[in-house]
This record gives structure tokens, sequence and C-alpha cells, in this order.
């Protein structure tokens, strides 16, 4: 698909998913809690808790901040301190950018980016709510044209988002652009061990769901590199609900069903959840 074309896709779906119920009724992306009917609120943290996060860490932010949309914990390896400045790729309801706020206070800035409008209004809805609208922002905009000043930004995050872009490489380009120098990243991604099938990659749905766009990892990690970052590290562990959730979510199900079911069991073992770090010299 054409840029344009991805990206309006998944806006588009993930507009549906921000209307849906506040506080547990999830959909599409990397959650593997995904199920047709909706989920409770508790199986949505039981499936956070899994990727890192604590029960502290979850009653510290709204309920509907938390829509099961994640493939790790990107501010449980960011290192955050205190009066740092935070940009979040990819904000979505803001469940990683409300965290990121506990760790900076007041004396620092989290600035979330996200192009659906209708996730902004839930993320603002809930800053103001939490009293954090004074310095916690969130802004519209694409990741691969950050509407953020050159050098202004300690800490880059981002969770699971940076698989849905058309143009990855841009992406990290941006985020070079606007850290300061010594600048860190730290992101949870969904890459591929092997290249995916053409009926996967050509189904529109599969974007939404974090399959169609993830991109080869060895790909994945020279793109940070060939955008200037350095001290790259990494672990990674299996994503195979990713595939599940797919199958099973209402928003994506009728897409999905059009892939051939012998390309979707190819996936197991080649879908992985990865954590990375790197650093701006």
């Amino acid at each position: 698909m054409k840029k344009k074309t991805i990206h309006e896709t998944v806006r588009a779906g993930y507009a549906s998913i921000a209307r849906g119920p506040a506080g547990g009724d999830p959909a599409g992306c990397c959650g593997g809690n995904a199920a047709a009917g909706g989920v409770s609120a508790e199986a949505v943290r039981d499936y956070s808790r899994g990727l890192g996060y604590s029960d502290e860490e979850l009653a510290q932010i709204p309920a509907d901040a938390n829509m099961g949309l994640s493939c790790g914990n990107p501010t449980a390896i960011a290192a955050l301190r205190p009066g740092e400045t935070v940009l979040d790729l990819g904000s979505g309801a803001g469940m990683d950018a409300f965290l990121a706020a506990r760790q900076v206070g007041e004396t620092g800035r989290v600035i979330g980016i996200d192009m659906t409008p209708e996730m902004l209004a839930r993320a603002r809805d809930a800053a103001t709510r939490q009293g954090v609208a004074h310095y916690v922002e969130f802004r519209e905009g694409y990741i691969e044209q950050l509407p953020v000043v050159s050098e202004s930004v300690d800490v880059i995050i981002s969770n699971c988002v940076i698989n849905l872009s058309p143009d990855k490489p841009a992406v990290f380009r941006e985020a070079f652009r606007v850290l300061k120098s010594g600048g860190r990243l730290a992101v949870s991604d969904i890459c591929l061990s092997a290249p995916l099938p053409a009926s996967i990659l050509e189904a529109a749905a599969s974007y939404i769901a974090c399959i169609g766009g993830a991109m080869l990892a060895d790909d994945y990690l020279d793109a940070i590199g060939a955008a200037g970052f350095t001290d790259i590290r990494w672990e990674r562990s299996s994503a195979d609900s990713v595939v599940q959730a797919a199958c099973h979510d209402p928003i994506l199900a009728e897409s999905i069903r059009s892939i051939d079911p012998a390309d979707l069991a190819s996936l197991s073992g080649t879908i992985w959840s990865y954590r990375i770090e790197a650093r701006k010299p």
C-alpha cells in the first residue's frame, strides 16, 4: 500500500478503537487480550502485567488510558529521571506518557505525538482529569514528521507503534533530530525473523494488527544505526499472540479471514516483541 493509504487505514482503525468503551474494551494491535465482544478491564490489566507493567504502575494511570495495545513497557527500560523531557511516539490514549510523567515529575515535561484525533481527545481528557496537563501535552502529527523542535528532548519512548509506519527509517531520523546529544531511545515494538507472506502484506487490517507493517529485525536495527544512533541493545520474546488477537478481534476479523489460514499459521515463531535501547552521541 502507498504511504498515504497506510496512514489512513491505521488512523481509521485506531479511531474505531478510541471510540470504544472506556476502561476495558480494547481491540486491534498487539494486545493478546482482544476477543469478539470485548474483554474485561481485569483482562487488560492481566495482559499488561505480562508485558512488565507492575500493579503499582497500573494503579497510577487512568484505567481508560490502558487499552491493551502494548507489546512491552518502554518506561521500564528508559531509566527516566526527574526533570527530563520525554517524547512518546504514537502515544494513543496516553498510558506510557502518564507513567513517564510520574517519573520525570513536574520539573520535567512529557509530549505525546499521535495522528488520530480520537486518541488525542481521550488522552487530553485524561491529562486534565489527572491534573497533569500543565506538563503533559498531546500533539497531533506523524511520527515521520515530528512537530517537535530539534535537540529538545532527553528521552524518546514508543510502544508498538513504529511498526505501523510506512517509513520507519524516517521515524528514526526524526527521533535522532529531536533528541539532545546524549539523548536516549527506548522502544518496544514488533519485528520479524522471516518475511511475511504476500497475502498478509496486502491485507489492510494486518497493519492495524501490528503484523503487516512489521519489519525484519535486522533491517529495523540497521535503520536505527543508519539514523546515527549508537550503543544499540535489544532483547526479544515471542509475540505469537499478535496473530491470535488479530484473528479474534471484532474490528479485524472480517479482513483477517480473507488471508489464507496456512499463511497465518506460517507466522508462528517469526513474530517477536523487541525491547530496544539506543543513544544519540
